[in-house]
């Protein structure tokens, strides 16, 4: 079954972003963004000015595409960083200062989940919301195989191991789903 990389057919990020408290001011990082862009571009635009998005990825080649991206569209509040998710502590993103953190289809792709949502929470300010996006676990006609996928309970799992309280579960569209926790 292969993997489309892209998600612009599958995810749409204003229906998704309905679900946050993301506004004018936000100061968000996506974690393990790709080089697609579609959330850190999202983000961005209703960001705006006063705020900032860090596009987090381990990939150079996708945090230079990212970078393209953003001066093809105007968006100076966008910030590339490289960084091993799984390795808590390394993102250099200041400590407690985000009100929003991504995962967006990323979870499926890694080993270290735990050390991952560590980090995201380690980053979030008291009251900041972490989004995970993630595939359903049924079979789909493309996608990871479903051995890689995580069900919802497995994802409050991690988000519970790490002192993170779920405040929603939802759909996200035909083949994910999504859970938003929060940092108290």
């Amino acid at each position: 079954m292969p993997y489309i990389t892209s998600d612009s057919q599958l995810l749409h990020p204003e229906a998704v972003f309905a679900h946050l408290k993301l506004r004018a001011g936000s100061k968000i990082a996506d974690l393990g963004c790709g080089g697609h862009g579609q959330f850190t571009l999202g983000a961005a635009r209703l960001a705006g000015t006063t705020g900032k998005v860090y596009a987090v990825d381990i990939l150079k080649s996708a945090l230079a595409e990212i970078a393209k991206k953003a001066r093809l569209e105007n968006l100076p509040n966008i910030k590339p960083i490289w960084a091993n998710l799984e390795i808590v502590g390394v993102t250099a993103v200041p400590e407690a200062s985000l009100d929003i953190t991504l995962l967006i289809n990323v979870l499926f792709q890694t080993r270290d989940r735990a050390s991952i949502f560590r980090e995201a929470r380690r980053l979030l300010k008291p009251g900041g919301q972490l989004l995970v996006v993630e595939w359903k676990t049924t079979a789909t006609p493309f996608g990871p195989p479903t051995d890689h996928r995580l069900s919802p309970d497995q994802v409050v799992a991690l988000g519970t191991a790490a002192r993170l309280q779920r405040q929603e579960t939802f759909d996200a569209g035909k083949y994910h789903y999504g859970i938003v926790f929060t940092k108290s």
